[in-house]
């Protein structure tokens, strides 16, 4: 393998970012098992988003090259379950096609394109009442790398989200979200990525997270 495959990411620890994300999603949880019935103030939703994503490198432990996941489009999904007048519990999905670019790829290797695939349960927290206004969301789960190069395998990550949004209600049953949301994924400490068979390894990597984030605009069907 050529030695230009080899990385180190220089992030922080992510045992706080870990704390955050666990507190949003086990006090919504934690909340509505001991509700028999939701609050007759609740509101549930459902959205569809669309936007962008930005941000995500690492560093070359050779050559002290970036190495870049291309900022792109995203799209997603989230299924909100009101708790009660100013909190939901929140299961989320979103997908990015991107690329991971650096002129410290071989030309054998070259670039590597993926779809990023995340799956959160967390939960949003209104400021005034469910519904309108400023809310804060956050999540955990998982996120799942899919590169498009042939024969090589996808691999899952422990991840989270948080983030900051704005509901402005369009009439009784639709609104529209603006969210910017920043995420977090766990590397494996050391160990290759995307390999398969005749093709071998993509990436040696060092590290333990990579973070980027989205912006994100949505049409909410409330209920």
């Amino acid at each position: 393998m050529d030695t230009a495959s080899h990385f180190f990411v220089h992030f922080p620890k992510t045992s706080r970012l870990i704390a955050l994300l666990a507190v949003f999603t086990v006090l919504p949880v934690r909340y509505a098992s001991a509700q028999s019935t939701p609050s007759a103030h609740s509101e549930s939703s459902v959205t569809l988003y669309g936007g962008g994503r930005f941000g995500g490198s690492v560093t070359d432990s050779t050559t002290n090259s970036s190495v870049d996941f291309k900022d792109g489009s995203s799209f997603g999904m989230a299924v909100d379950i009101g708790l009660d007048h100013s909190r939901q519990l929140e299961l989320f999905y979103s997908r990015q096609d991107t690329t991971l670019t650096s002129g410290a790829f071989s030309s054998q290797s070259g670039n590597v394109g993926l779809a990023l695939h995340s799956y959160h349960i967390g939960g949003t927290a209104f400021i005034d009442e469910i519904g309108r206004g400023v809310y804060v969301m956050g999540g955990i789960g998982g996120t799942t790398a899919t590169p498009k190069g042939s024969g090589l395998n996808s691999q899952t990550f422990f991840s989270g989200n948080l983030g900051v949004g704005w509901m402005v209600p369009l009439a009784k049953h639709v609104g529209f979200r603006f969210e910017a949301r920043g995420y977090g994924v766990v590397l494996n400490g050391n160990g290759s990525l995307f390999c398969g068979g005749a093709a071998g390894c993509t990436v040696v990597v060092k590290g333990k997270g990579l973070y980027y984030g989205e912006l994100l605009g949505g049409v909410t069907v409330r209920f």
